[in-house]
């Protein structure tokens, strides 16, 4: 006996593909691997105009980026990334003086990637190895590790808009 005759089976059917399907998002094919490279490069003189003229170009990690599971720690390095390039944006709008501009970008890297270690410490997986360090080893082994060392556009890509994330604080005193 199938359900698809009546109107019970028609809701039915409705519900399971409404659970099933992502509304309004972009999904990646399923056939590539997800990958973020991570940890971001930190910034300095040489790369401050990247950093603030490419952003409209960098990689942004929405949720239909990922797979529904299995990508956890991937996930939150994207979620990073995507924190910290609005924390980027607002050093780059906020100030106009190279200095005080790298001073924002500098504690918005390290202030990014503090709250990342506190997420991968939340989870009952293993954190990023970088986490375990505290103060300048923690920087340096992130600096270490750097996989994509500067902040070009990837070709072809355009940023889609995301949400500003709330919880970056500039200390203008530790410049």
């Amino acid at each position: 006996m199938t359900l698809t005759g009546c109107p019970i089976g028609f809701l039915m059917m409705t519900i399971i593909a409404l659970l099933g399907c992502h509304h309004g998002e972009t999904k990646r094919n399923s056939q590539t691997p997800v990958q973020v490279p991570f940890p971001p490069a930190v910034p300095h003189a040489g790369n401050i105009n990247a950093i603030c003229q490419n952003s409209h170009c960098r990689q942004r990690y929405p949720p239909s980026y990922f797979p529904r599971s299995g990508v956890s720690h991937l996930r939150r390095r994207g979620t990073a990334i995507n924190r910290l390039e609005s924390w980027y944006s607002l050093c780059c709008s906020s100030f106009s003086a190279e200095e005080e501009k790298l001073c924002c970008l500098q504690q918005a890297w390290k202030q990014a990637l503090t709250r990342f270690c506190v997420e991968e410490f939340s989870t009952m997986t293993l954190a990023y190895n970088c986490c375990e360090n505290t103060g300048e080893d923690r920087w340096r082994c992130f600096i270490g590790r750097l996989e994509k060392p500067d902040y070009s556009c990837v070709p072809g890509y355009t940023a889609p808009s995301m949400a500003s994330e709330p919880g970056f604080t500039y200390d203008q005193s530790a410049c």
